[in-house]
């Protein structure tokens, strides 16, 4: 199983790594990565691999199997060999745009607090699909109410909590789509604010910013009927 280096340290854009495998398509699985692979809405992170005299670029991060991530590289790349040390180095400006992006869509799931069908992270973009039968009715005042808790600079942690634990607590989970994953015997939880400044808790895998101040300001974007009963809300970061 491919270590998560990402979740530890979401801030650093280089690592040494030693390839454990290459995949019969041509995917790098190394013994730690702090590459994000693609999930929950969030895009897989791409970047660059190196060693001795070669780089190449990563074009994007999955999941593979048994807990490996999988970094694919570009077409007709020169691939590593088992044991390899390599260097590794995200496109940052992409991962730290995706992390503020993340930060700010749990922001929006506080501003409007529906049931979340759906969601998807970009660089400059993101958007949540509520169960929302009726558009909201002041979107002016929403974009405000997502702004101001921005502006409190919020510290954003992790937590985590056994899978029992989150069973008794099912009013964590507010997206309907993309369940938290089980077995492993504990669940990561990101956690805006703290004490009586905390306004979300929710169950998370994805990378995000250390104090909600570093979303800057965000614009609501449409608000599009998706079905008898979804709305989709996008954001625009600036």
């Amino acid at each position: 199983m491919t270590a998560t280096d990402f979740l530890i340290e979401p801030y650093r854009q280089d690592a040494p790594a030693d390839v454990q495998a290459v995949t019969g398509d041509g995917g790098i699985v190394l013994d730690g990565t702090i590459f994000y692979a693609r999930g929950g809405g969030q895009p897989g992170d791409s970047g660059w691999l190196s060693w001795g005299d070669t780089e190449i670029a990563i074009i994007d991060t999955v999941k593979g199997e048994n807990g490996d991530i999988v970094l694919i590289p570009e077409p007709a790349a020169p691939l590593p060999v088992h044991g390899q040390a390599v260097g590794q180095r995200l496109d940052w400006d992409r991962r730290y745009a995706h992390m503020r992006c993340h930060t700010a869509l749990h922001l929006l799931s506080v501003v409007i607090p529906l049931p979340v069908t759906g969601g998807s992270v970009a660089a400059g973009k993101g958007r949540l699909d509520f169960d929302m039968p009726e558009a909201p009715e002041d979107k002016d005042a929403l974009q405000a109410a997502l702004n101001e808790l921005i502006g409190r600079d919020l510290p954003v942690t992790q937590d985590w909590i056994s899978d029992t634990d989150l069973d008794a607590n099912p009013g964590l989970v507010k997206t309907m789509s993309v369940q938290p994953p089980r077995g492993a015997g504990r669940v990561r939880l990101i956690r805006i604010g703290e004490g009586d400044t905390q306004v979300d808790l929710q169950p998370c895998g994805g990378t995000h910013v250390a104090r909600t101040g570093e979303i800057g300001t965000v614009r609501l974007g449409k608000i599009e009927k998706k079905g008898k009963q979804n709305r989709r809300v996008t954001i625009l970061l600036d």
